[in-house]
């Protein structure tokens, strides 16, 4: 099978969350990712847990699982002068590198970015850290939740601003990683045209502040400071989470046509004083949400999802993840994938979030997915396709 990045091959430095989901993004988009890891211990995220799965001999965190599929794995010890050796021998064959240690640790291994781009021009070495390489805070550790924190999302998330919450999935983490894998293909773009690779950055802190949006402007341009305010939009009114008589449903009323639409379908004056506009909604918001949960006294979530739908308003449920993984839509999207693993056998594991169509509206299948690897799996072939390739 081929991808768009069919051709390239990525050299894998890092462990945990950030890196591993950068590369297992270019990995699922048919990169070759040759992941190195510490001997005896592997990426950190193998012993994460519970839950493990497998026997007790040969037990899988699903942590790791979740965040790489479609890689190689060499174990590593790169204080060791002939692995750090190897390690070299890829970088002269990557097109990129991916590093997610503190400033300074790879320049103390005799491994500095300058050096390897000296060996390698044409590499693309991606970098993220927890704060930033540089600045007054630079080289500071990072992990999810403190990056959080630190960025103002748990300020904007939580029922009330004295109840701040995490996000349930380390999103700094997913979106450094993200963002990171946008600029290697920025990057790989770019050394189509000069002919050189170049170093790119980005961390915990950054990924978390490039997705205030609106939150973010709110305060540089109106002076106004976002706080957390439960299952209710700051700017729109209604847009949340409403409870009916066995339960709740969530509506996003994003337009006065859908407001009104929604008034008519449920018997309301759409120019009831104090509710004719958004801007006025939004300032009563408490009332609105109590003329909507009125309206929703007498109806059971199912048949008023289907009222919604009639009415042409945008609805839906809360779904737990195990009615997300067995609804019938995440299916036909392509978001799982199973794969045959070492231990484990055959597994199902969350896919990749993109699909491919060709000009007639084909889809265009990329890969066959490959399953997460045991450490040091593929050591054997690695060095034996470096010693062919010599």
């Amino acid at each position: 099978m081929t991808g768009p990045l069919d051709d390239v091959l990525v050299v894998d430095l890092t462990r945990a969350l950030a890196g591993p989901h950068a590369t297992m993004m270019m990995g699922d988009l048919g990169a070759r990712v040759i992941k190195v890891e510490a001997p005896g211990s592997g990426d950190d995220t193998r012993g994460w847990g519970p839950p493990f799965v497998g026997d007790p001999d040969h037990r899988e965190s699903t942590y790791f699982l979740s965040a790489n599929r479609n890689k190689e794995s060499i174990a590593l010890d790169l204080k060791d002068d002939g692995d750090r050796e190897l390690l070299l021998r890829l970088v002269d064959r990557a097109d990129v590198l991916v590093e997610n240690f503190r400033t300074g640790v790879l320049e103390r291994l005799g491994l500095g970015i300058a050096a390897l781009q000296e060996r390698n021009p044409r590499l693309v070495v991606l970098s993220i850290t927890g704060f930033g390489h540089d600045g007054p805070e630079g080289g500071r550790a990072g992990y999810d939740q403190i990056a959080q924190g630190e960025a103002g999302l748990m300020s904007l998330t939580g029922s009330r601003p004295d109840d701040p919450q995490r996000v349930g999935v380390p999103i700094a983490d997913l979106l450094s990683g993200m963002y990171g894998a946008y600029g290697v293909l920025a990057a790989l773009n770019e050394r189509h045209r000069t002919g050189r690779g170049t170093v790119v950055r980005t961390s915990l802190l950054a990924s978390v502040i490039g997705v205030h949006a609106f939150q973010g402007t709110r305060w540089t341009v109106a002076g106004e400071v976002g706080a957390a305010q439960g299952n209710h939009h700051p700017s729109i009114a209604p847009y949340g989470l409403f409870h009916c008589r066995d339960g709740a449903v969530q509506i996003a009323l994003g337009s006065e046509g859908l407001w009104r639409r929604f008034c008519e379908g449920f018997g309301l004056d759409p120019a009831a004083e104090g509710l004719a506009t958004n801007e006025e909604r939004v300032a009563v918001r408490q009332r609105v949400i109590e003329v909507v949960e009125a309206a929703f006294a007498d109806w059971d979530a199912e048949p008023l999802l289907a009222r919604l739908a009639e009415v042409g308003v945008p609805a839906g449920k809360v779904r737990t993840l195990d009615e997300v993984y067995e609804w019938d839509q995440t299916a036909s999207q392509g978001l799982l994938v199973d794969v045959e693993h070492p231990t484990l056998g055959r597994v199902t594991l969350p896919g990749p979030p993109l699909r491919f169509f060709d000009a007639a509206g084909e889809e265009v299948t990329r890969r066959d997915h490959v399953s997460p690897p045991v450490l040091d799996e593929h050591a054997g072939s690695i060095r034996a396709w470096l010693e062919e390739d010599a």
